[in-house]
């Protein structure tokens, strides 16, 4: 029995299932499972090199997507089943994951329901801007009284002050001999520091709450119907504790910006005001209800911030000697870093 069969036996289902990739995510690899009688389902093995701890993964996932349902009910929401995402408890020990070992090596896989007639979208418009902003801010409004909250599954993934020890650290060991060649990129961004870990200076002052926050907002983590409108928001991998500013800045760093993110020509770099403009709009129409008058106040300061956190991160890669993300070039990472820099500087005077 191969693993395919394994993790299907495991949750019940036909060995004889059919089974084909689907998407073309990143992190997770992710199938849809077909089985004998039609019913289908997307199957993910979980990457434990980014998420090492799977418990606490799926515990968060499990208590965001009840506490969802549970609102959705209440509010008299038809179809539930088609607004949240439903994963399986295994035949074994009811977990919704199962661990499968092979060759000494152990796989982590987890089952959900396909929601069908669902369709996922790339491109950003206006109108899908304004769609991924109420849609991230309902996520957010419904998940406002949650309790307790959510463990980090990625420590520090969005804590603007971690990323620049990591910085320092890169400065100082220049491991890969580059720094001279950059110095006047590593000083210009040393001059927005302090803006830039305003949010982290307002938590402890307890000026800026802690919020159960996405932390990947993106078109293309939500489900749409046939006829365009949304039906859930999708990856819920990263749903961690967190400030507003990571789901608003975060989404607006990429599509908020007129050119990609690695854009060598920064002349070509803008802000695209009508997706800022729409987002912002969606946004405040459903996550209105719970901002505080800072929050809202420090929206602007979003774009900035993930922009300025982008091109810290891409040079201290860069500095480092490209050791974490896939570059096609030798330079690729010191231009990304630029593209960001430039789109941040821009950011600053919206």
């Amino acid at each position: 029995m191969n693993d395919y069969q394994k993790i299907l036996d495991a949750y019940g289902l036909d060995t004889s299932s059919e089974i084909k990739p689907l998407g073309n995510g990143l992190i997770n690899s992710t199938y849809i499972v077909t089985t004998p009688e039609g019913k289908r389902y997307v199957m993910q093995r979980i990457n434990t090199n980014v998420f090492p701890d799977v418990d606490a993964l799926q515990d968060n996932i499990e208590r965001v997507t009840a506490h969802m349902r549970g609102k959705l009910t209440a509010q008299g929401v038809k179809d539930v089943e088609r607004k949240c995402l439903h994963f399986v408890p295994n035949k074994i020990d009811g977990k919704t994951y199962v661990a499968i070992t092979e060759e000494g090596a152990t796989g982590y896989w987890r089952l959900m329901d396909y929601i069908d007639d669902s369709v996922t979208r790339e491109a950003v418009t206006p109108e899908s801007a304004e769609a991924a902003g109420r849609a991230f801010g309902e996520f957010q409004s419904m998940l406002a009284d949650m309790s307790p909250l959510p463990v980090e599954t990625i420590k520090d993934f969005h804590n603007m002050e971690f990323r620049l020890r990591q910085f320092d650290e890169a400065i100082a060991n220049d491991a890969a001999g580059r720094l001279d060649g950059v110095r006047d990129l590593v000083n210009d961004i040393q001059t927005q520091r302090d803006i830039a870990c305003t949010a982290e200076r307002l938590q402890r002052e307890g000026k800026l709450p802690v919020r159960v926050c996405h932390c990947d907002t993106k078109v293309s983590n939500m489900l749409f119907d046939r006829d365009g409108n949304v039906l859930c928001v999708i990856d819920l991998d990263t749903v961690m504790p967190g400030n507003i500013l990571s789901d608003y800045g975060d989404f607006l760093r990429t599509a908020g910006n007129t050119a990609p993110e690695d854009e060598p020509d920064i002349d070509r770099i803008a802000i695209n005001r009508p997706v800022v403009d729409a987002f912002t709009r969606g946004y405040l129409s459903t996550a209105g209800s719970f901002l505080t008058d800072v929050e809202r106040s420090l929206l602007p300061h979003g774009q900035f911030r993930f922009a300025y956190m982008q091109a810290v991160r891409f040079l201290t890669d860069y500095l480092n000697g490209d050791t974490y993300y896939r570059i096609n070039y030798p330079d690729h990472n010191l231009v990304r870093a630029r593209a960001q820099w430039r789109l941040a500087q821009l950011a600053m005077n919206r």
